[in-house]
C-alpha cells in the first residue's frame, strides 16, 4: 500500500535534518513515511550530517531556576505560552517564579519530570494556596492570558554536595548540575562552571555524564548508521569494523560530559576540570532549552 507523503511531512523532516526538500521527500518514500527511519536513512547516506534535536516545539515562555542558600536543593521549570508577548508579561514571569518554588518544595520529586497536560504533579496542592492544585493554577493562567499555557517539564535535585546552576541571559537555556564528593564554596563554584558548560552545548549538547550512562538504545542507533556509512566506502569487513569502532568512540567523546573539551579552555576536558576540586564528581545534570526536548 502506497503512503501519501505530504508537504508538512517533508518540511518536518527538513527542519530536523537540514537536508534538501527533494532528499527529504525521497527518504520518506523509501521508509514508508516513517520520519524517524527517514532521519536515520538521510544520516546513513551522509545527506544529513547530524540530526537536530528531536521534538522541537514552536513555544515561548519562561525557564526559571532556584537554588537554596546552602546549595543542597535546586529546582528548574519550563512554563510555556504561545507568544513572547505573554512570556514577557510581569504576571507570567511572577507565576513562573512561584511555580519553580512550588516544585522546590515538592519532596515527592527528585529528578526530572515531563509534565505536559497529564501528570500526577498537577494534582498536588498549590504550595502558595492549598485551596487550589498546581494544574488549576496553570489552567487559570491560560484562561487569563487567552493562550495555551503549559507546564512542560520540571527538575528538582537534592544534593549531599552542592547544586550549581546557570541561566542564559535571554532566559531560553538553563541548567542544574549536582556535584557530589565535595561541599562548600568550591563545590558550588564547580557546579556553576559545569552548568555553564552544559548550557553552551559545545561541541554538542551532552546527553550523559559519563560513557556508561549513555543509553544503549542511542548507541545502537548511532552504530547502525555508522555501519551503513562505513559499508558504503567499499572497504573490507575488518576495516569496516575498525571504522565503526572509531566512530562510536568519537560519538562518546562528543556527547559524554566528562570527555568534552571545557568550553572556557579546550586544552582540558570537563573531567580534568572536575578533578581540580578534590573529591568532587558530577552526579547528574538537567538542561532545559526553550522549545527543545
Amino acid at each position: 500500500m502506497s503512503v501519501t507523503i505530504t508537504a508538512k511531512d517533508v518540511a518536518a523532516l527538513r527542519a530536523r535534518t537540514g537536508a534538501g526538500m527533494g532528499d527529504c521527500k525521497k527518504a520518506l518514500e523509501e521508509t514508508g513515511g516513517d520520519i524517524e527511519k527517514a532521519v536515520d536513512h538521510l544520516r546513513s547516506k551522509g545527506i544529513a550530517k547530524a540530526e537536530k534535536r528531536a521534538g522541537r516545539a514552536a513555544s515561548e515562555g519562561q525557564i526559571v531556576t532556584w537554588v537554596s542558600d546552602d546549595a543542597t536543593l535546586g529546582a528548574m521549570i519550563e512554563l510555556n505560552s504561545e507568544t513572547d508577548f505573554v512570556a514577557r508579561n510581569d504576571e507570567f514571569v511572577a507565576l513562573a517564579t512561584l511555580v519553580c518554588r512550588h516544585i522546590a518544595e515538592d519532596t515527592s520529586l527528585d529528578g526530572v519530570a515531563e509534565v505536559g497536560t497529564d501528570h500526577a504533579l498537577l494534582g498536588k496542592h498549590w504550595h502558595h494556596d492549598k485551596s487550589m492544585t498546581l494544574g488549576e493554577v496553570v489552567k487559570a493562567a491560560a484562561a487569563k492570558t487567552g493562550e495555551n499555557v503549559t507546564l512542560r517539564r520540571v527538575a528538582r535535585f537534592t544534593s549531599t554536595g552542592a547544586i550549581g546552576f546557570y541561566r542564559h541571559h535571554n532566559g531560553k537555556v538553563s541548567v542544574l548540575a549536582d556535584i557530589g564528593g565535595a561541599t562548600g564554596a568550591a563545590a558550588r563554584a564547580l557546579g556553576n562552571t559545569v552548568a555553564e558548560h552544559v548550557a553552551a552545548g559545545v561541541p554538542t549538547v551532552a546527553i550523559a555524564v559519563r560513557k556508561e550512562d549513555v543509553s544503549p538504545e542511542i548507541v545502537e542507533r548511532e552504530k547502525a548508521i555508522f555501519v551503513e556509512q562505513a559499508k558504503a566506502s567499499g572497504k573490507p569487513d575488518a576495516i569496516v569494523q575498525k571504522m565503526v569502532s572509531g566512530r562510536v568512540e568519537k560519538f562518546y567523546s562528543e556527547v559524554t560530559l566528562l570527555q568534552q573539551p571545557w568550553v572556557r579552555d579546550d586544552s582540558k576536558t570537563v573531567g580534568q576540570l572536575v578533578q581540580e576540586t578534590p573529591g568532587a564528581e558530577v552526579k547528574r545534570f538537567a538542561r532545559f532549552q526553550m522549545g527543545e526536548a
